[in-house]
C-alpha cells in the first residue's frame, strides 16, 4: 500500500514544522514534503504525486493563491484537496479562495486540534483516511466525519477557523476576555506603551502594548489572564496604524513570557514574539513603522 502524502507550502520554517508535528503525532506513516514558496510547490508538484497540500497565502515569488489556480489548471491537480493556512480571514479574501477553488481554510492561528480536525475531512473525502487507518494502530485517527463542500458556510462554519479582521482597541479595552473584568486599568496605559495591537492565539486574542518594535521581533506587554501564553505557541499579532487604518498581520511564535513586575502575582506580562514571515511587504510595513517612530528601531531582547 503506497503511503498518504502531504505537501506543506509556507515561507516560514516554524509554520512548516508546526504543521508537520502535528500531521507526525496524529496520523503515523504519512509521507510529508514540504516547500518554501507556491513556486518551489509547484517544481514539486510536476515531479511527485500528492494527497494534499496544506499551503500558506502569503508568499513571495507565489503566492497560495497562485499556486491553487495553477493547480486547478492542471488535470492530475484538479480534485486533490487543497487546504489554505492563512491569517487572511476577511470575507473577500475567503470569497476568493472559494472561487479559486480551495477545498477548506485554516486560519492562523491554529490549534493541532484544529489542524487535524481538517486534515481529517479533508483526507476522509478522497479515502486515504481509511488508508492511513489501516496501516496505524491507536485511536488518533478515528472520528473523521464527513468533508464539507467547498462553499462559504463550510469554511466560515466551527470554532473560529476564519478570524475576522481587528478593529482598533479602544482605549478603555482590556487585553482579554479573560480579564478580570473589575480591573479598570486599559491595556493602553501598561508601562512603557508605544503602540497598540491584537494578539491572536489558538485559544483567543489579547490586546497588547508594543513596548519595542525591531524587523526579528517584538516585545509586547499584556494583561495576565487565563489561560496564560505558553513558550513556543503560535501566533498572530495585528498591527493597525495611521489614519487610513493599515493592518499587517505578523505570524510568529512567542519566544518568552514573563512577569513584567517583579512580583509573582504581576498583573502584566511582557511577551518575546518573533515573527516567522518573510513576505518582502510585510517587512516593509514593518521598516515604515519602525521609520515613523511607532516603536524603538532597536531593543535588547528580555531587557
Amino acid at each position: 500500500m503506497s503511503k498518504v502524502s502531504v505537501l506543506v507550502v509556507d515561507d516560514a520554517t516554524f509554520i512548516r514544522d508546526l504543521v508537520k508535528k502535528g500531521l507526525r503525532d496524529h496520523f503515523p506513516g504519512v509521507h510529508i514534503e514540504e516547500a518554501i514558496n507556491g513556486r518551489k510547490a509547484q517544481q514539486l508538484l510536476g515531479r511527485h504525486e500528492v494527497d494534499l497540500i496544506l499551503c500558506d497565502w502569503e508568499m513571495p515569488e507565489m503566492s497560495g493563491l497562485e499556486l491553487l489556480s495553477w493547480c486547478r489548471e492542471q488535470d492530475n491537480l484538479k480534485s486533490t484537496p487543497f487546504i489554505m493556512v492563512t491569517s487572511r480571514g476577511d470575507k473577500e479574501n475567503v470569497v476568493q479562495a472559494i472561487q479559486a477553488g480551495v477545498s477548506d481554510y485554516i486560519g492562523k492561528p491554529f490549534s493541532n486540534e484544529q489542524l487535524v480536525t481538517k486534515v481529517k475531512k479533508a483526507l476522509s473525502r478522497t479515502g486515504k483516511l481509511q488508508a492511513l487507518a489501516a496501516g496505524a494502530s491507536g485511536p488518533k485517527l478515528l472520528g473523521s466525519g464527513a468533508f464539507a463542500n467547498d462553499s462559504l458556510a463550510a469554511l466560515t462554519g466551527g470554532k473560529a477557523e476564519v478570524v475576522k479582521p481587528s478593529t482598533p482597541a479602544p482605549a478603555a479595552a482590556t487585553p482579554a476576555a479573560s480579564a478580570p473584568a473589575a480591573s479598570p486599568t486599559p491595556a493602553a496605559r501598561a508601562p512603557g506603551g508605544r503602540g497598540q495591537g491584537q494578539l491572536r492565539l489558538p485559544n483567543g486574542s489579547m490586546a497588547c502594548v508594543i513596548k519595542a518594535l525591531s524587523l526579528k521581533e517584538a516585545l509586547l506587554v499584556v494583561r495576565r489572564g487565563e489561560p496564560l501564553p505558553q513558550v513556543l505557541e503560535s501566533a498572530v499579532l495585528d498591527l493597525e496604524q495611521g489614519e487610513a487604518a493599515e493592518t499587517a498581520r505578523l505570524n510568529g511564535y512567542l519566544h518568552a513570557v514573563a512577569a513584567l513586575e517583579p512580583k509573582p502575582d504581576s498583573e502584566w506580562l511582557q511577551l518575546t514574539f518573533r515573527f516567522v514571515d518573510r513576505d518582502p511587504q510585510k517587512l516593509d510595513y514593518l521598516s515604515r513603522l519602525i521609520a515613523r517612530g511607532t516603536a524603538q528601531k532597536h531593543f535588547v531582547p528580555g531587557a
